[in-house]
Parts: structure tokens; sequence; C-alpha cells
């Protein structure tokens, strides 16, 4: 039986993190926002070989971040938002707890470490190493 809480945003699938994970694949992500491109055209944007932007473009397309398409000898590229707006999903249902997390913090801030706010974020302790035996 599951014990997955069906209030939480389903988790987007591990390629997705490991896509965006390199920027090089993000800058692919930019560049297909607004149109379909075939992969000589996409390759122009970037100083490495058609071959190593084919591999990137496979790994997106693994994730499910862009859609290929073949119009004759070429294959097009263009994004898929879809697994961007999962993530997106996943990441706004654990936004409250860093919600909560700052807004504590910024009224400790703002009360300057006094009052009720204070308890929120208690000083650390200071523990002192024991003096060093001499011989």
């Amino acid at each position: 039986m599951s014990r997955h809480n069906s209030s939480e945003a389903s988790e987007p699938k591990a390629e997705v993190f490991q896509a965006i994970a390199d920027p090089t694949r993000r800058s692919l992500l930019r560049l297909l926002v607004d149109e379909e491109m075939p992969v000589t055209v996409i390759s122009s944007h970037y100083e490495m070989s058609r071959t190593a932007v084919s591999k990137h473009l496979r790994i997106l397309a693994e994730a499910g971040l862009v859609k290929e398409r073949k119009v004759g000898r070429e294959t097009r590229y263009r994004l898929d938002t879809e697994p961007l707006q999962q993530l997106k999903r996943w990441i706004a249902f654990y936004e409250r707890y860093w919600e909560n997390k700052l807004g504590a913090l910024k009224r400790y801030v703002e009360e300057d470490g006094q009052g009720e706010g204070a308890d929120a974020f208690p000083a650390p302790a200071v523990v002192k190493a024991p003096a060093a035996k001499r011989d």
C-alpha cells in the first residue's frame, strides 16, 4: 500500500532534474522557447560540435523537455513545458515550508533579536574547550 499523500504534488521524473542541472541544456531550453529549430541552427549558437549539441538535445528529449519532429531529412526541436510545469508544482508544494522559515528569520532580524521573535532563533551556546594540560 502506498503512503503517498494525495495533497502532495507528484514528484517530477529524476531525468528532468538531471537535464536542467547542466547550464548548456538550460541555455538550449531558453533558445527553443519561441520557435522550433533544426539542430544545424541550434548548433550555430554554440562553440561545440553539432554532435555535442545533439547529445544535449537527446538528454532533454529523454526527459520530455523537448519534442522532436521530422521534416524531410531534418529533425526539428521544440520546447515542451509540461515537465517544467510539473517541476514548478512540485516546488510550490514545498515553498510553504521555506516561507515559514524565511518569515521567522525576517521577524527575528526586524526585532533585532529582542522580544517575541527572539525564541525562534535562540543565540548559539558558547562552549569553551578544556584547558590543555602542560607536562
